[in-house]
């Protein structure tokens, strides 16, 4: 059997020979350059898809932050209407007050009248309070309209990152593929040719 093998090895690669023609030499699948193009595509893919991955973690964590800005500033707002029903409250309070004191001064009760003076001083300090109140919330929803503007400026900068990076990954992948294709090409071409 081997003989024959071998004879017939021997005789293939004679007639081929005298045809002119040679033995074909085994064909690499690809050709170390191409296998380097593909190997950098690939890497240039593995690192689009972690910059991908990375700029939808921060697009969600911006998402994040804002809802809560909003709800900070929706939080801020109640109480600072809650002030400013206390500040309604302490008004009408000072006039009932001042009622009373009047009508305590003309019925001639001092007692009265000095419990009705301290309760007028206890609703104007609580009115002062009120109206820091209101201002410190002021001074809070102004700021917090600042980073929420800045959070809506920065989910608008991650899309466009996203937006940027998905376009590059199709781009490498189709260049992958080309590359690919090419090899295959020339493997084809390389074994016609022998």
């Amino acid at each position: 059997m081997r003989r024959t093998l071998t004879a017939c090895a021997v005789l293939l690669s004679a007639s081929l020979f005298s045809f002119g023609q040679t033995v074909p030499a085994p064909v690499p699948s690809t050709t170390p350059g191409d296998r380097q193009d593909i190997r950098h595509d690939r890497r240039e893919l593995r690192h689009d898809r972690r910059d991908i991955r990375s700029d939808r973690r921060e697009l969600n964590k911006d998402r994040r932050e804002r809802n809560a800005d909003v709800r900070e500033r929706r939080q801020d707002r109640r109480e600072l209407n809650g002030d400013r029903r206390d500040i309604r409250s302490d008004k009408a309070d000072i006039r009932q007050d001042r009622r009373e004191l009047h009508q305590a001064i003309k019925s001639g009760d001092k007692e009265a009248a000095a419990k009705e003076r301290a309760q007028i001083r206890d609703d104007r300090n609580d009115l002062k309070k009120d109206h820091q109140d209101i201002r410190s919330d002021r001074h809070d929803l102004r700021h917090d309209r600042r980073e929420v503007r800045s959070d809506r400026r920065e989910v608008r900068q991650d899309r466009r990152e996203l937006r940027g990076d998905r376009k590059d990954f199709r781009g490498d992948r189709r260049e992958t593929r080309r590359d690919v294709r090419d090899a295959r090409y020339d493997k084809r071409k390389a074994q016609a040719a022998k």
